[in-house]
């Protein structure tokens, strides 16, 4: 069943002639029990497009859909109210009264609601056991964890029951560790609740990890949608395939043209490379070539389908070295060709294996 139908909508800042653009056709639709995450770069239209769902922002044309109520029509000019939309809301910042204890902040919709006062209490009880923080009720937001205090938020998002909960980049205000383990904890109480969920965030990998389908926006358009790994493996522009990963940008020309199979000049030799999102490609022509990096295969001896370049520099991870060769600097703007190494390497010249259905050319 459909929790979320977004039809063809369209949303400026300003009027007349200052009017800027910024959803340009936008549909999109959100099943029950799923995770949609909306990627893309700032100023794509990701967050003014989870607004506009939310009731935050008023669009200029298209259909917004709740399940079977339309919230918003702008043919017929009808907007509905957002606190009669039935969604629930995380913040980026999440937009905690201070002076409320963990217990209030998370009724507070409710008592807005005309709530009972014993539904509110079983209610936030039921919530806070839900997402461990049936102790904290008593506390103030000043006396949590961010992590905790990320929790409430979606605590107080969850405690009525909505269709929908909205999720504003809810892991971008904890440090790295403490992200990576509240996004765990985020998916499975998604999965574990069965909500249906549209989530914004600038961070693919983010969006990977938490998400059922992508929606990948660029200029207020959406480039491309899939599940993560469609998104991650086969992407049909160059936009999506330098977005999605940790991509080696590479500058080329066409020797030859099998179908499909491209024979690209390469700063370093020449390679085999897979031709996506276009057939139009020619002999001699200039083209883009996406590797990502952990694809790119390190020897010191000749090796299929490789180039060969020198080392330039080697930088220690932790779990791997990330290795740095030399290309023309001129080359797309590029900086160099990155590859992952177990050890760092010596100084000089290397033959770097560049997959052929992993090098793709755009």
């Amino acid at each position: 069943m459909t929790e979320l139908s977004v039809n063809d909508l369209h949303l400026d800042y300003g009027t007349g002639a200052h009017a800027n653009p910024i959803l340009k056709g936008v549909s999109m639709q959100l099943q029950r029990g799923e995770v949609v995450a909306l990627l893309g770069p700032s100023g794509s239209g990701k967050t003014t497009l989870l607004r506009a769902v939310a009731g935050l922002e008023s669009p200029k044309a298209g259909t917004i859909d709740i399940g079977s109520r339309r919230v918003f029509d702008g043919q017929r000019h009808f907007e509905m109210p957002a606190e009669e939309r039935n969604l629930g809301l995380v913040f980026q910042s999440y937009a905690l009264w201070p002076h409320k204890t963990v217990a209030d902040n998370v009724a507070y919709g409710l008592k807005l609601r005309k709530t009972s006062s014993s539904d509110i209490a079983v209610r936030v009880k039921a919530v806070l056991s839900q997402l461990g923080l049936g102790h904290l009720g008593e506390r103030y937001p000043h006396q949590l964890s961010g992590g905790q205090q990320q929790r409430v938020a979606i605590a107080r998002a969850l405690v009525y029951n909505p269709q929908v909960i909205l999720l504003d980049e809810p892991l971008s205000n904890l440090d790295a560790k403490l992200r990576e383990e509240a996004r765990a904890f985020l998916r499975e109480l998604i999965v574990r609740l069965g909500l249906s969920a549209l989530m914004v965030t600038h961070d693919q990998g983010e969006a990977m990890a938490i998400s059922d389908r992508i929606l990948l926006l660029n200029n207020g358009r959406i480039e491309q949608q899939g599940t993560p790994q469609s998104m991650y493996q086969t992407p049909d522009t160059l936009f999506t395939a330098e977005f999605m990963g940790s991509n080696n940008k590479l500058a080329a020309q066409v020797v030859s043209r099998e179908g499909e199979r491209v024979t690209l000049k390469l700063d370093g030799g020449t390679a085999v490379a897979t031709l996506r999102g276009r057939s139009d490609v020619q002999q001699g022509q200039d083209v883009t070539g996406i590797i990502r990096v952990e694809q790119v295969r390190i020897s010191g001896q000749p090796a299929d389908n490789a180039i060969r370049l020198p080392l330039s520099t080697c930088m220690y991870l932790g779990d791997r070295w990330e290795c740095l060769f030399k290309v023309d600097g001129s080359a797309a703007g590029a900086v160099g060709l990155r590859a992952y190494a177990p050890q760092r390497l010596e100084q000089g010249e290397y033959w770097l294996s560049l997959p052929e259905q992993a090098l793709w050319a755009f």
